[in-house]
């Protein structure tokens, strides 16, 4: 059994294309010369490379004006891939590295079979049956990538209730007053309360 690597684009401007990793180095981006060429404005002309390094690779931003992502957080450093990860290209890009496991002897045909036709042997030379060949198994699944959580709701500030009771307490204080100098003034009773305002003008 041997394993192969590639990628899936599940967002961008062809969702589904597969593009298979074969090489040593491989560098994507905008201009045609990479070997993963990605024609959209949100990616650099060389935006990212990618380095096989013991049977494993290796993502390498490079310098990008949007940056490169892995399950959405930037990457500033090589991140060595692996299967179910999603590498991200700006805001629109998405790709899925995936690792696929296959059985070269149960699909590889030697090209020097040739089909030949031929009287069927007698009834009683048939050989038994032979047993069905074994399925290749199914390319595995990429793993889901979790929904990032929304951020906390910020919490209400409460106004304490003791500060409430001390204000309304010096509102009702200031109304008081404030009536008190009113009954004062409107019934002449300054000098009964007040005389040392007015000094020598009351008896």
């Amino acid at each position: 059994m041997t394993s192969q690597f590639q990628l899936v684009m599940r967002t961008g401007p062809v969702p589904g294309t597969v593009y298979p990793l074969e090489g040593e180095q491989l560098t994507i981006g905008r201009d045609p010369s990479n070997p993963i060429h990605i024609a959209d404005a949100e990616v650099s002309r060389r935006h990212a490379r990618l380095m096989l390094q013991g049977g494993r690779y290796v993502l390498e931003d490079l310098g990008s004006t949007n940056g490169t992502f892995v399950n959405g957080r930037r990457i500033s450093a090589p991140y060595v891939l692996k299967p179910g990860d999603v590498i991200s290209l700006g805001e629109s890009i998405s790709l899925v590295f995936e690792a696929v496991t296959f059985d070269p002897g149960a699909t590889v045909v030697s090209p020097s079979a040739k089909a030949t036709v031929a009287a069927p042997p007698p009834a009683a030379a048939v050989p038994p049956a032979r047993p069905a060949a074994p399925a290749p198994a199914p390319y595995p699944a990429p793993t889901p990538v979790p929904p990032m959580a929304p951020p906390a709701a910020p919490t209400e500030r409460k106004f304490p209730l003791p500060i409430l009771i001390a204000v309304l307490a010096f509102l009702l204080l200031l109304c008081a007053c404030g009536g008190f100098l009113w009954w004062v003034d409107a019934t002449y009773r300054w000098c009964t309360f007040f005389p040392f305002l007015f000094p020598g003008a009351c008896p």
